[in-house]
């Protein structure tokens, strides 16, 4: 337990699982892009209903994924 000022806190001694945070930025990158094609087939309905920005969005979790991975690989390479 730790207290700060009047309240204390309950800390579990848990060591994370992904300490660089590269498989899980692959594994959402992944999701993002299995969205993507599973709407694709729907894109005319998207179009007539509005929501076609849905599958952009995905594209563009899968491309800023791309890029998370890129940072989290290097960072897991300065940190030896």
């Amino acid at each position: 337990m730790h207290e700060i000022g009047n309240r204390t806190y309950l800390v579990a001694d848990v060591e994370p699982l992904d300490l660089d945070g590269v498989r899980t930025v692959e594994i959402g990158t992944v999701l993002w892009l299995v969205a993507f094609l599973a709407m694709l087939p729907f894109y005319g309905r998207l179009e007539e209903t509005g929501r076609l920005w849905w599958l952009w969005a995905c594209m563009a979790g899968f491309g800023l994924g791309l890029f998370g991975i890129e940072i989290c690989r290097k960072r897991r390479a300065r940190r030896g």
